[in-house]
Order: structure tokens, then sequence, then C-alpha cells
């Protein structure tokens, strides 16, 4: 099964990506999910004050965004995907969704832009030191998320007071991806 890291789910629905009609991941399906699934699904990666007036985006067979539910509190949140072997909704405000896209896309993220994620339901499986790994190899570090948030896009100063070893203890706050432009705080919350 091919395995991805949490984040990608997030960023390759703000670069349009999309998800598949069939996939092999571990909601194999036919057909994709309703409005109602989708909503339910995004909503549980944050806290219920922030949900509540999230908006909720999907990505179509097609690969476009589109909004499935409207916002009121500049959060977007983006169901599990079903491409990834583990449980990943996410939910983030404006300056975390530009972090994603700059990551996807390849680009230098947006300076003095901190943003926050939230992922309560965890996270697939991910390198801790290369930003586009898919896979484990015996130099990338893959380490389990679990549930978290992230606070992206802070200068390089917040970030020097966490550790940002390889192989973090991932049951306190560590620095992912350290050294590279896409560095960010992981904090665990369970």
């Amino acid at each position: 099964m091919k395995r991805s890291i949490l984040v990608l789910a997030a960023v390759c629905a703000a670069a349009g990506l999309g998800h598949p009609q069939a996939v092999e991941g571990k909601n194999a399906q036919t057909k994709p999910p309703d409005d109602k699934a989708l909503i339910a699904s995004a909503l549980q990666a944050a806290p219920a004050d922030v949900a509540r007036d999230a908006a909720v985006v999907d990505f179509g067979a097609d690969g476009k965004m589109r909004t499935v539910r409207e916002g009121h509190n500049g959060f977007t949140c983006i169901p599990d995907s079903p491409e990834t072997p583990g449980p990943d909704p996410m939910c983030m405000d404006a300056n975390a969704m530009a972090w994603a896209n700059a990551w996807m896309s390849h680009q230098p993220p947006p300076s003095g832009k901190t943003g926050l994620m939230y992922m309560l339901k965890g996270g697939t499986d991910a390198s801790n030191t290369d930003p586009y790994a898919k896979a484990p190899t015996a130099s990338n570090h893959w380490i389990n998320t679990g549930p978290h948030v992230m606070v992206v896009g802070a200068d390089a100063s917040f970030y020097a007071q966490y550790p940002s070893t390889a192989d973090p203890k991932t049951g306190s706050p560590y620095v992912m991806w350290p050294g590279t432009p896409y560095q960010h705080l992981m904090v665990p919350v369970k």
C-alpha cells in the first residue's frame, strides 16, 4: 500500500490534485462520499468550537477544489484522504493554508505569517527529515505522528527552543522537517 505523509492530503487538496474515484487506501470505494460524510470527516480534525464555523473543502474527481460548506471563522477543514493509510482530516487557518500551498509547490513559505493546523484524529506517518518523502527508507526517519496541532511559518528563532532531532520523542513538542523552509512545530495532544 502506498504510504504518504499526512500533510500531503491537505496540500494535494490545496494544489487541486484531488481524490481518485477508487483507491487502494483504507477506504477503497467506487464513488466519492456525499457532502454530509465529507463534512463529518473534516470537522473531526479540530475542536468543536473551531469546527462549528469552519469552511469545508474537498477535491473532486477533476482535481478541482470545491467548497462543501462555507465558513465564518477563517479556518478551512479538509476531510480524511482515502489515499492514505491512517486517519488524517485537518483544519487550518489561512496562514497555514498558504504555507501548505508553498510546500506542495516547492516554493518558499510566506514570511511573517505564522499559521495553525489541527489534526486531532492523528495523521498518516511521515518522514521527520524529508518534506517530500512518500515512503519509509533507511535514512528518512519515519515517525508516527498521532493526534496533534502544528505551528507553521514561524520565525526560525521560535523553533530553536524545541527539539529538532531526526528521531524525536513524539510524546512532546518537536520540530518536524528541521532545517528546511518547511520546518514546523508538532504538538501532540494525547
